[in-house]
Order: C-alpha cells, then sequence, then structure tokens
C-alpha cells in the first residue's frame, strides 16, 4: 500500500512576503488533491515544499519514499536525448526485473528449508511487490504507449533535448514520470502544452494511480476530471480550505456561499434600518420640546420622569445595539466580473460589424465567408498553427490579407492578446488604467472596484507585475469600457478558475460581439453561441 504525503503548519516567506502561513495538507494514497486559487497565493511554492526542491521556513513535511514531481520549468540538458530520458525512466522496471531474475536463479541453487534459502525468498517477495507496483513488465510497451499519448511518438530517440521546443520538453518530462509510475505525484500545470487526446489520456492515468496526487493547475476540465478534493489557497480567515468533491462540485458549493453571504447582509441591512427607525422615532418621542398629546397631559406630572427614563433606556439599548451591528456589519459580497457598458454602445447594438470573404494569408489563414452581427458571440477553434490569432488579427485591422475584408467604418474594436505588453514599464497599473479610459471613466468605474488588481498590485509599475497579472490590467481597461468587438485570445490563460468562470459568465454581458479563440476545454463546452474550427492551410 503507498504511503501518505503529510504537511504540517508550512510556512514560506520570499522576499519580504509570506507566500504560505501555517498550510497543512494531508494526502492519502487513492486521493487526488487539485491546488486553486490566484497567481501569486503560493500552489507552486507549496508543490517545491512538498517535493524537497524548498525548505520550509517552519513546519515539516513526509514524502513517501518514492514522489515524482513535475515543476512547471523543467531542467534538462541539452545534450541529453529523448532515449536518454525514456532509458532514465525504465531503469528501475528494468533493474527489477534483473533483480528477479538474479534471485530466482540463486533460489534455483539453493538448498530448501535453509536460512539462505529464507532470506532470498523474503527479498524475491519484496521485489516482486516492487515491481508489480511499476508494472515492469509491461514496462517497455507502455513507453512507448506514453510517448506517443502525449504526442513525442514521432520524435527521433537520438533527438537531443537542446532542438525540443519547451512545450516538447514538457510533455516528456511529463510522459517520462508516467512512464516511471511513482507511487506519489506533484504535478504543476500538467495539461500545459496537451491537446485534447493527450489531457485525456493523462487524466485516466491518474486515476488509475494508487497513491496520492496533488495538482495545481488553471485546468478547469481536467480539475473536474480528476480531483477527489480541492484546496483553495485563496486568503481567508481561517486559512486555505479543502473541498471534497469535483470541480463542479466546488462551483455548488461557492454558489451557496455567495447566496448564504447575500442573504446575511441584506437580513443585517433590514435589522440595522428597522433599529436606526426606531431609535429616531422613540428619540422623538423623549424629546423634551414635543408637543404633548391630550392623555399625556393629565398625568403627566405624576409620571414623567418614569415614562422619560423608561424611553431614555430603550434609546440607549437601540443605540447599543446599533453600534454594535455597525461595528460587525458583514459586507456585501464582491461583485462579480461584468462588462460597463455605456448608453451609447447599448443604443448602436446593430447591423453588420465585419465581414470577410475569401481571405487568404498563404501558411497561416483560409477562411471563405464570416459575418460578424453586433450582438454575435462567435468562439474560434483549432490546433496550434491552424490561424485563430491570425483570424482575430484581421478582425482587428492588424493584419491586411488577400481577399475582401468589410468594417463599419466607426467599429470600436478592443483586443485581449496572448502577450500582454504595455509601452511605458514603469507606469503603475492605476496610471495606465486612468491614462487610456480617461479621468472620467476611470472615475466612474474605478480599478478597485473591478476586483481583478490588488490595490497593492493596482500601484506598482507593469513592468513588476506577473504576466497574469498584466493580462488582469488589459482584461480591466476591457471591463471597464467595452468596445463593439470584443476579439480575446486564449483568454483564460494564466487565469485562476474562479475568475476564468466570472469571465465566462461576464461574456454573455457584453454589449458589443465577442469573438474569442480558445483550447479551453471547459470553456468550448460551455459555450453557447456560435463555434468555426479552423483546420490550418
Amino acid at each position: 500500500m503507498p504511503d501518505a504525503l503529510l504537511a504540517h503548519d508550512l510556512v514560506r516567506t520570499l522576499g519580504t512576503r509570506r507566500v504560505l502561513d501555517g498550510v497543512s495538507l494531508t494526502a492519502a494514497p487513492g486521493r487526488r488533491i487539485g491546488l486553486i486559487g490566484e497567481n501569486g497565493t503560493g500552489k507552486s511554492t507549496l508543490l517545491r515544499l512538498l517535493a524537497g526542491a524548498d525548505e520550509p521556513d517552519a513546519g515539516t513535511v513526509v514524502r513517501p519514499p518514492d514522489l515524482g514531481y513535475l515543476p512547471q520549468e523543467v531542467p534538462y540538458d541539452p545534450a541529453a536525448t529523448v532515449a536518454d530520458v525514456r532509458d532514465d525512466a525504465l531503469r528501475e522496471a528494468r533493474a527489477v526485473l534483473t533483480d528477479l531474475d538474479r534471485l530466482a536463479d540463486q533460489l534455483a541453487r539453493t538448498v530448501d528449508d535453509t536460512p539462505d534459502q529464507e532470506r532470498l525468498l523474503a527479498d524475491y517477495s519484496e521485489l516482486l511487490d516492487r515491481a508489480q507496483a511499476v508494472n515492469a513488465w509491461d514496462a517497455e510497451r507502455r513507453a512507448d504507449v506514453v510517448l506517443a499519448a502525449v504526442g513525442l511518438g514521432d520524435v527521433a530517440p537520438e533527438r537531443a533535448l537542446a532542438g525540443l521546443s519547451g512545450g516538447q520538453r514538457g510533455r516528456l518530462a511529463l510522459a517520462a514520470l508516467l512512464i516511471r509510475l511513482p507511487s506519489a505525484l506533484l504535478l504543476d500545470e500538467p495539461t500545459n502544452h496537451l491537446d485534447d487526446a493527450a489531457a485525456a489520456f493523462l487524466e485516466q492515468q491518474l486515476r488509475d494511480l494508487p497513491g496520492a496526487v496533488v495538482v495545481a493547475s488553471h485546468d478547469r476540465a481536467f480539475l473536474d476530471a480528476v480531483c477527489t478534493d480541492l484546496i483553495d489557497l485563496d486568503p481567508a480567515v481561517s486559512g486555505p480550505v479543502r473541498f471534497g468533491g469535483s470541480y463542479r462540485d466546488y462551483l455548488a458549493h461557492q454558489r451557496s456561499e455567495r447566496e448564504r453571504w447575500q442573504r446575511r447582509h441584506a437580513e443585517q441591512q433590514e435589522e440595522l434600518a428597522e433599529l436606526r427607525r426606531q431609535v429616531a422615532v422613540t428619540a422623538h418621542e423623549v424629546a423634551p420640546d414635543r408637543e404633548r398629546r391630550d392623555n399625556e397631559k393629565m398625568g403627566y406630572g405624576h409620571t414623567a420622569g418614569r415614562v422619560q427614563n423608561q424611553i431614555a433606556r430603550r434609546v440607549r439599548a437601540a443605540s447599543r445595539r446599533l453600534d454594535d451591528l455597525e461595528r460587525a456589519a458583514v459586507p456585501p459580497p464582491p461583485e462579480p466580473l461584468r462588462f460597463r457598458a455605456t448608453a451609447l454602445a447599448t443604443a448602436t447594438a446593430d447591423g453588420t460589424l465585419v465581414s470577410l470573404r475569401h481571405v487568404r494569408i498563404p501558411g497561416r489563414l483560409t477562411l471563405d465567408r464570416l459575418d460578424l452581427a453586433a450582438t454575435d458571440r462567435l468562439l474560434v477553434t483549432g490546433a496550434n498553427g491552424a490561424g485563430k490569432s491570425t483570424l482575430l488579427a484581421v478582425l482587428a485591422g492588424r493584419l491586411d490579407p488577400a481577399g475582401h475584408v468589410r468594417r463599419r467604418p466607426d467599429l470600436r474594436v478592443g483586443v485581449l492578446a496572448q502577450d500582454t505588453v504595455f509601452d511605458r514599464p514603469e507606469r503603475t497599473a492605476t496610471e495606465i488604467y486612468a491614462n487610456v479610459l480617461g479621468s472620467v471613466r476611470a472615475d466612474a468605474v474605478p480599478l478597485d472596484g473591478l476586483g481583478l488588481l490588488t490595490a497593492h498590485d493596482a500601484r506598482r509599475p507593469v513592468g513588476e507585475l506577473s504576466v497574469g497579472q498584466r493580462r488582469r490590467l488589459a482584461l480591466a481597461l476591457l471591463v471597464a469600457d467595452p468596445p463593439d468587438l470584443l476579439l480575446l485570445d486564449e483568454p483564460t490563460n494564466h487565469l485562476s478558475p474562479r475568475l476564468c468562470d466570472e469571465l465566462e459568465d461576464a461574456l454573455g454581458g457584453s454589449p458589443g460581439a465577442v469573438v474569442v479563440a480558445s483550447h479551453d476545454r471547459w470553456l468550448r463546452s460551455r459555450w453557447q453561441g456560435r463555434e468555426i474550427h479552423l483546420r490550418g492551410t
């Protein structure tokens, strides 16, 4: 039976920032735990600590003896070949079979019922268990199957790693782990660079693994297909929260939590309003210059002090309750992401925005016909190199192809590119936001109200922000002032699962047309609009 992976009270500080603060985790055999959360919450840091690739400032980790780890950036020897990596992955399986043959030969030459035979039988039994654990007799065939499944079956064994692309090297490192079959796996974004078939193969391999799996991933389809538990590393009062179940279960839980939060806030607001009314009305009744009613005047002199004291006590009690509630007020839940349409954008949402006929860009794009209406929702799919980004560039007017392109003269186009670059990296996110939108629009839709960047990150120069944070700023500019035509190239790259879900929901409320190019399986499975599939040239 494989061993559990245990971590207790891990603390890790990088620079001046405490990334992990007292994180504990138990990954029992057969459990597949997904780490989710915003960029920078410590998913990769936690995996490095669990793997022993980094040491915690405090806390302990107990690891299974045979642990496999796949970082996002895989170190490699440029001179090594694909065959070298394959041989290294098969090294234990081959060694176990060699040792079994050696022990079998010794047993055949050993006298029965002797201490030597008992010792050899015990060693043979232990080796047999290990051979079964790594499926040693089928290892060679499995290596070929795994390499083919991740898209490396046609790569020559003598090919040097220096000649492979970054994606190919990442897939080779993943294949090596699946060939080796360690008793527990730690994986950091393992579906990067995988097509649909390869991702489905990986999912099945992990479901069949008897040991523990801990994986950090933005791939919602992968999380849903693989994970038995999810740990949300986003900051919370009680620390990271563990959810039992799939990603769909997690989403249902989050919806329920938000509804409860909204109800608590609404109920408290009702109570606050009633307390304020009581304080105001009762205080008016006890006011010294209030005109007395006739039935009060007769006994006023006899009971004035007692009545006044009772009313004053009620005012004080209501005021104290009001103060207590206001101090502990439940804030409203943060607004989900939505596009802030202008009245002008809503009023002009009609007609055809762009028409393409017989468009050709040699080696990059071939498309006979495409018409985009003002409220269109279009998903562009296709393999890498099929022309998805090229089509978006044509629609944006950034490429001039052969053929006919007609666009509305006053068309406002917004693009979320895969690579987000700002011309003035020394400027802060807040400065760029105000400069691009103009002060009026930036004040009407403040950056800190969108929930895309923290106040700290908004004050930092964009050149210091991560790829994901720069993408969030680019997205904020589009959300705050939606164009007539919104073009999104792989919009869920570098975004957390929660933000991806919010973005997809928000696209339905965008006032203009939306064109999305994506390989994201979860997004594609939920898409409600039109779809075109590009097959390349």
